[in-house]
């Protein structure tokens, strides 16, 4: 089983890095959503999937009663989930008003805060 959760959280890593790679800023986000789960899957695989080497057991007994699960991945996991769901609302209100400003989804046509290509290529000129 962990192998299938090794392979599994691989190709979700795989599928956000090409996600994010690209010039759209809704495919960035959908990539940045699917690390994020990527990464959950992860710390909950290294929690180990077995309950054979449970993590708590009492001082004074041989063996447990009944099986547990390994509760510091769950924990971390449930605060990331939580922190990604902080950044993606972050993201999702910075996403919205950069469309409504500049009113494209290319990250390549966002230069609103760079100078014009005429100027830049004029003051470049005197410089030299």
């Amino acid at each position: 089983m962990e192998a299938v959760l090794a392979i599994l959280t691989g190709a979700m890593v795989a599928g956000s890095v090409y996600l994010m790679l690209s010039r759209n800023l809704i495919r960035f986000i959908f990539g940045l959503v699917l690390a994020s789960n990527a990464v959950n899957l992860l710390i909950f695989a290294a929690g180990r999937l077995e309950t054979a080497r449970p993590p708590l057991i009492p001082e004074d007994a041989l063996r447990l009663a009944a099986p547990v699960a390994n509760s510091l991945p769950q924990a971390l996991i449930l605060t990331a989930i939580v922190i990604g769901f902080a950044l993606l609302a972050f993201i999702f209100i910075l996403f919205s008003k950069t469309y409504a400003k500049l009113g494209t989804v290319d990250t390549e046509a966002m230069t609103d805060a760079e100078p014009p290509a005429e100027k830049n290529a004029l003051n470049q000129g005197k410089r030299r």
